[in-house]
């Protein structure tokens, strides 16, 4: 029985810091032409939410694709950030306009898996001779819902660490691997005049991401195995939050506003006023182009192990297109042609989402000249998903409650995490 979609509610500071670190910017999105047969041509629309620079990657993809088709027109659409995309996406399932293929951000897929209106592609993938296992592991973790493979990754990333290596090497200290590390380079770089810090050890963006990469590495998961509660209950989240809190009072940590906060932290590393960021992979093309000193990408550094969540998004085919064959065509290809998604990896910079991309030449010639790339591919062996479930999006805002308090209004922590856990167990259990 298809369950009816829930309503979203926006995340506007997670937008903010989504598109910083993953769409590429907002513009106005066009309207969306009809789905029709024209010019005895198949109409394929597709809905994304890439703009900017990768908004013209993704651009030029669609037109590689149009012109080696005569049989398919693919007409791609910005339709904003990723969470308005999936408030325009579910307004159109409920009129039935959605369109035949969709970007979603990986964390909502379930719940558009769970209201059964997203194609199984397995019969689509054994026509291809294509498997899951064509695809990094450490990407697919939101793909297969109820025994159906719905979404495949497209543009993904993970969180890394950035490091302004010029800096470190100035203080002959070496690029942190555990968060002990972390601690003492990062206090080591704070620069302190008059009272005022003039530089701090380092940064990130205002997000959930970053502290669930740090429970994760404290072998914390966001929910338990059961799904009825907060999986770091063990004290992972308070380790996790103490830590942060006790290097933001030293000036270990900037922890910056929530307005636009990925671009203060990129511009705040780039001119020198911290040394090392946790930031999304997707930024490393535009810190390459603008920072004055030896940038490098590291691993984030582990607690008890080694751990990143993952981020972007995915590709789905929705279950009432009328053109479901022309819209696999256009997936398959965009999965399997050099032209089509590797050539929009090397474009923009996100990671490479097949095997056959990571083992191509191209692929190695870019890692050859650019090995911070490589970095966030070979960490994704160490890739989770603990914020897996279809109330994610309800419990993420309570989360973000959870982290104001915390790092802005110095709330305690374990009455701050004790609130959110049983708000988180309230939304579970609707």
């Amino acid at each position: 029985m298809r369950k009816k979609l829930p309503a979203i509610v926006m995340a506007t500071a997670m937008t903010a810091s989504l598109l910083a670190g993953c769409s590429g910017g907002a513009t106005e999105p066009a309207a969306n032409p009809p789905s029709n047969a024209a010019g005895g041509k198949t109409t394929v629309q597709f809905w994304h939410s890439l703009g900017g620079k990768n908004g013209d990657y993704i651009n030029e993809m669609i037109k590689r694709f149009n012109e080696t088709h005569d049989k398919i027109e693919v007409v791609g659409t910005f339709q904003g950030s990723y969470d308005e995309t999936v408030t325009k996406l579910q307004q159109a399932v409920a009129a039935k306009t959605g369109p035949d293929v969709t970007m979603l951000e990986r964390a909502y897929v379930q719940m558009f898996a769970d209201s059964e209106v997203l194609e199984d592609m397995t019969p689509y993938m054994k026509k291809s001779n294509m498997t899951a296992d064509d695809f990094p592991q450490g990407l697919m973790g939101h793909s297969t819902f109820n025994k159906k493979l719905v979404s495949l990754p497209f543009n993904r990333s993970t969180p890394i660490l950035h490091v302004n290596k010029t800096m470190l090497d100035e203080k002959g200290l070496a690029i942190p691997k555990t968060w002990e590390d972390l601690k003492k380079v990062a206090n080591a770089l704070v620069v302190k005049e008059n009272g005022e810090y003039k530089r701090y050890g380092f940064s990130m963006p205002y997000d959930t991401w970053y502290p669930i990469a740090m429970i994760s590495q404290a072998k914390g998961k966001f929910f338990n195995d059961a799904g009825t509660s907060i999986g770091f209950t063990n004290g992972e989240g308070e380790k996790t939050f103490k830590f942060l809190k006790e290097l933001q009072g030293t000036g270990a940590l900037y922890y910056p506003p929530a307005q636009d906060s990925g671009n203060i932290v990129n511009q705040m590393f780039t001119s020198g006023k911290i040394g090392m960021m946790f930031q999304s992979t997707g930024v490393i093309g535009s810190l390459k182009d603008s920072a004055k000193f030896e940038y490098v990408t590291a691993y984030l550094p582990m607690d008890q192990v080694y751990a990143t969540p993952t981020g972007g998004a995915n590709i789905s085919i929705m279950s009432g297109s009328q053109a479901k064959d022309a819209a696999w065509e256009f997936v398959n290809w965009a999965m399997t042609d050099p032209k089509g998604g590797l050539q929009f990896i090397l474009d923009s910079g996100y990671l490479p989402f097949t095997k056959k991309m990571v083992e191509s030449q191209q692929m190695k010639d870019l890692w050859a000249k650019e090995p911070n790339r490589k970095v966030a591919y070979d960490q994704l062996q160490y890739a989770v998903d603990t914020n897996k479930h279809v109330a994610w999006t309800q419990v993420m805002q309570e989360f973000f409650k959870a982290i104001q308090a915390i790092m802005y209004d110095n709330k305690d922590i374990a009455s701050t995490l004790d609130t959110f856990k049983k708000e988180t167990e309230r939304i579970l259990k609707k």
